[in-house]
């Protein structure tokens, strides 16, 4: 029982910090709209949550051949960052920039409804648990 607990826990976990992060990642291609040269990033959600629960079918793990090579884990990049790519440009403008602020607004309203959804099934989780603790009282 306490491992189901567990693993419906850390799957919200994992999808609340992923979400958490292409949030950022939204946000600062819409503060980024009038910045030249500027390229358009997103991560893929469904790819970062599979290599965050360890269910991505075949992932290569890095090893170290030295004791001077870093940690894979201690690079600093956060979650998910192996799966944050570039956006293509739908309409470049002149100055390189492809953020199109109608398509970001549209994925960050996406990405809130999702989170706040999680969220919702978080607290929903911890309610059914504390009704679960005082009934058998």
């Amino acid at each position: 029982m306490l491992s189901k607990i567990d693993k419906e826990l850390a799957f919200v976990q994992s999808a609340l910090d992923l979400r958490a992060r292409r949030q950022e990642i939204l946000a600062a291609n819409i503060a980024n709209s009038d910045t030249p040269n500027y390229k358009a990033r997103d991560m893929d959600f469904a790819a970062a949550l599979k290599q965050a629960m360890g269910t991505d079918g075949g992932a290569l793990a890095l090893a170290k051949t030295a004791a001077r090579h870093l940690d894979a884990a201690g690079s600093g990049a956060g979650a998910g960052s192996g799966h944050i790519k570039y956006r293509g440009a739908i309409q470049p403008s002149l100055d390189g920039n492809t953020v199109d602020a109608d398509v970001e607004r549209a994925h960050f309203t996406d990405n809130a409804l999702h989170y706040q959804f999680l969220l919702e099934r978080a607290a929903s989780g911890f309610r059914t648990l504390g009704r679960a603790i005082e009934s058998s009282r």
